[in-house]
């Protein structure tokens, strides 16, 4: 590496000259020789390569995207096609299955003190749940809940029980609609609530 100030001759790695210490690697106009011109377009080539490799992967990801909501749709509106050519009916059933089913609310009933009251229950997969709170120093407080179908639950206390809150619940299934009746016995509160599976 020629020195361009005072002509001496150096290595070739040489960054200074070792004879006036001017540095070494610029030509006359001040820009930097081929060694560092190469690094340039090495830096210039990466970073084009990962711009094509984002698009690529960027292009690939939507497209996944696109031809699975694709398969979904015509697969739907397959679904959609036979349906309607094998009648109604199937179609509502169909519908019918394809909702996710969960317990509702169709009834709740709540009072105190003693009595009983009867309700109508519709058909159907039924959950009951009931809990009371009876009066201090009885050993009879209860609540039972019995229906015509001869399903039924209950809580009772003792002359010895903890004068506390007790629940419990029961299930049964029914084609029709059943009555029940809710009696209860010296409580403070009570509550009694019915859930369809639906």
């Amino acid at each position: 590496m020629k020195c361009e100030k005072c002509g001496f001759e150096n290595k070739d790695n040489a960054k200074f000259c070792t004879k006036c210490g001017e540095k070494l690697g610029l030509d006359k106009s001040g820009s930097q020789v081929q060694s560092s011109g190469n690094s340039k377009y090495v830096i210039g080539l990466l970073v084009v390569i990962i711009v094509i490799l984002v698009a690529v992967i960027g292009f690939y990801a939507f497209g996944m995207n696109s031809s699975s909501t694709g398969d979904v749709a015509s697969d739907s509106s397959n679904a959609t096609q036979s349906d309607s050519s094998s009648g109604s009916s199937e179609t509502t059933q169909e519908e019918s299955s394809s909702k996710t089913k969960s317990w509702e609310s169709i009834g709740s009933y709540s009072g105190s003190g003693t009595g009983s009251k009867t309700v109508s229950v519709p058909s159907g997969k039924i959950m009951v749940k009931f809990s009371s709170f009876p009066i201090k120093n009885y050993a009879d407080n209860h609540l039972h809940v019995s229906g015509s179908n001869g399903a039924s639950g209950g809580v009772d206390w003792g002359p010895t029980s903890d004068v506390e809150t007790r629940s419990d619940s029961f299930e049964y299934t029914s084609s029709s609609s059943e009555t029940f009746t809710i009696d209860y016995y010296e409580t403070v509160s009570w509550e009694v609530e019915f859930y369809r599976y639906q």
